[in-house]
């Protein structure tokens, strides 16, 4: 196995790409779970941390504020303050990342670490300070994915917990509209049961005496033609 390979798990797994490019997509889904990346390479099974204790080792690497991220927008110079990485620090690893994208593509590896260090040492930035940055730097944003996944797990659980109880209060009221409509219908078929019999005891005395009633009373109302 080359060392390209390892690579990208000589630092406890931190960086994203993991074998010959393959990038990590674990990503917490809607149900609170997540979906992580097979790996190929023989004896990469990792034990699953216990429930919660990703996100505590998370909260824990901040000291400072943890800022939020609306919408995807990520503050880093924020997050990285609040992990105790200073501005300074943070500056040292940007002007490396610079040199690195100021050379052409196509200039031999080799050659791109001796000019960047020379560069580096010109401007009096250690080399070790930067890597301890930039490894702190990794160490921080995994962190951070952690701490929001945990976030993002809880509130899917509230909101889902919610969801629940305006189901099962939608089923409620479902019921008691039933009910009350099958309460109506029983009324109107007693009430009409009931008029039926009393209607046979008006037709006894006939539609003229009916009627003529009904128009001198003050307590009736003449039904309208």
């Amino acid at each position: 196995m080359s060392d390209k390979k390892n690579w990208g798990s000589t630092v406890l797994g931190w960086f994203v790409v993991k074998n010959d490019g393959e990038e990590d997509s674990s990503v917490p889904q809607a149900d609170g779970s997540s979906e992580p990346v097979e790996s190929t390479e023989p004896g990469s099974e990792t034990e699953a941390p216990a429930e919660g204790e990703s996100s505590s080792l998370a909260s824990a690497a901040f000291a400072g504020t943890v800022p939020d991220a609306p919408g995807g927008s990520i503050d880093f110079p924020a997050v990285f303050v609040a992990a105790g990485i200073d501005p300074e620090e943070q500056g040292r690893v940007s002007k490396a990342a610079e040199l690195l994208g100021a050379l052409p593509a196509g200039t031999d590896p080799a050659v791109k670490k001796q000019i960047v260090e020379a560069s580096l040492k010109a401007f009096g930035v250690p080399i070790d300070k930067i890597i301890e940055t930039g490894a702190h730097e990794i160490q921080t944003l995994e962190s951070y994915i952690q701490l929001k996944a945990g976030e993002t797990q809880a509130q899917i659980a509230t909101t889902q917990d919610r969801i629940t109880k305006f189901d099962e209060e939608i089923r409620r009221m479902r019921t008691e509209m039933d009910a009350r409509v099958a309460e109506q219908q029983a009324i109107m078929k007693g009430c009409n049961a009931k008029k039926l019999d009393i209607q046979r005891v008006l037709e006894f005395f006939g539609q003229e005496a009916v009627a003529r009633v009904v128009r001198d009373s003050p307590k009736l109302v003449e039904p309208t033609p």
